[in-house]
């Protein structure tokens, strides 16, 4: 049998953090939850792990890490009442169970365990590719297939404005562009302004030969 790059002590805790997250995030904000970049970084790094896969981790790391850095500096700043970007203010909301918070913590510790994966197993330089090709699909679909803001009153828990098709925030619609101009404008930015500087940074640190 091959030795295993990823342990066990990883594996068995996030397998069961997912089982509990999962099922929660389904009833409490609907399944279209699942379409932000960040749920998806989450559910996919599950196979990562357990398939111990190079590209998974890749894909992840150049989808998410960039952005969640950016909350965990938020945090951090938070945390020493600096108010930065605001990204990371719900998790000081007391109204906010304790619990949902804590369930919400993943945006902190996942960039590090993808990062960490990518690290151990190598960074497959395809993953910038397959992750544009991935995000020029799922943009559209948040787009034309999800609402956006506000939630609806009768279900004031739904996820809306998934990967912020239609304003920069969650309960945003920006007004100053066309509709579709802001959806391509978001289609250039994920690839270029946060997928392209990820792969170069990875590429340089932990790059593969590229497979054949």
């Amino acid at each position: 049998m091959p030795p295993r790059n990823i342990p066990l002590w990883i594996k068995i805790p996030y397998t069961a953090f997912l089982a509990v997250l999962v099922p929660f995030y389904w009833r409490t904000y609907g399944p279209v939850n699942f379409l932000w970049f960040c749920d998806i970084a989450l559910l996919v790094t599950l196979p990562a792990l357990w398939l111990e896969s190079p590209l998974l981790f890749s894909m992840q790391a150049v989808a998410i890490a960039l952005p969640q850095l950016l909350w965990v500096a938020d945090f951090a700043a938070r945390l020493a009442g600096i108010h930065l970007l605001g990204v990371a203010a719900y998790m000081f909301d007391a109204k906010i169970p304790l619990f949902v918070r804590g369930l919400s913590s993943f945006h902190g510790w996942l960039p590090f365990v993808l990062v960490w994966g990518v690290r151990r197993l190598g960074y497959d330089r395809r993953a910038a590719l397959a992750q544009t090709l991935v995000a020029l699909v799922l943009l559209p679909v948040c787009y034309f297939l999800t609402s956006p803001p506000p939630a609806p009153a009768d279900n004031p828990t739904a996820a809306v404005n998934i990967n912020w098709v239609f304003g920069p925030g969650e309960a945003v619609i920006q007004t100053w562009m066309a509709p579709a101009s802001y959806l391509a404008l978001q289609m250039a930015f994920w690839p270029l302004v946060i997928y392209l500087p990820t792969h170069l940074a990875l590429k340089a640190l932990w790059g593969k030969p590229q497979a054949a």
